[in-house]
């Protein structure tokens, strides 16, 4: 059974930094698409950052945020840096294994973990 979870969450003042990780268990995930996406109340669920073979953000935090994985530990990783008020949101760690290619949409992926709380203070 896939499992992912989820930590490194927690309240960080404007201009600060986090790294949240998301442990998946239940299969080997080194061939599989990880994504991240974040919620904020009363806003849809959004994409973040995805890594295949190559790495993938969102404008909005393009040039701050950096996805990266270790094949070793099963683990997915999203290093935040300059955060602001605005990324303030659940964050979900998602695993695609239907295919190998990368995508925003999160309906194409299969598996999601519990959320991680980040409030970005100002």
């Amino acid at each position: 059974q896939v499992q992912l979870v989820e930590s490194g969450g927690g309240l960080v003042q404007a201009g600060g930094s986090l790294r949240l990780s998301c442990a998946a268990s239940g299969r080997t995930f080194s061939s599989y698409v990880m994504g991240w996406f974040r919620q904020a109340p009363g806003k849809e669920r959004e994409f973040v950052a995805a890594i295949s073979s190559n790495t993938y953000y969102a404008d909005s935090v393009k040039g701050r945020f950096t996805i990266s994985r270790d094949n070793a530990k099963n683990t997915v990783y999203l290093q935040m840096n300059t955060l602001k008020p605005e990324d303030t949101a659940v964050y979900y760690c998602a695993v695609r294994i239907s295919s190998w290619y990368a995508s925003v949409d999160l309906s194409l992926y299969d598996y999601w973990g519990q959320g991680t709380q980040v409030t970005v203070s100002s």
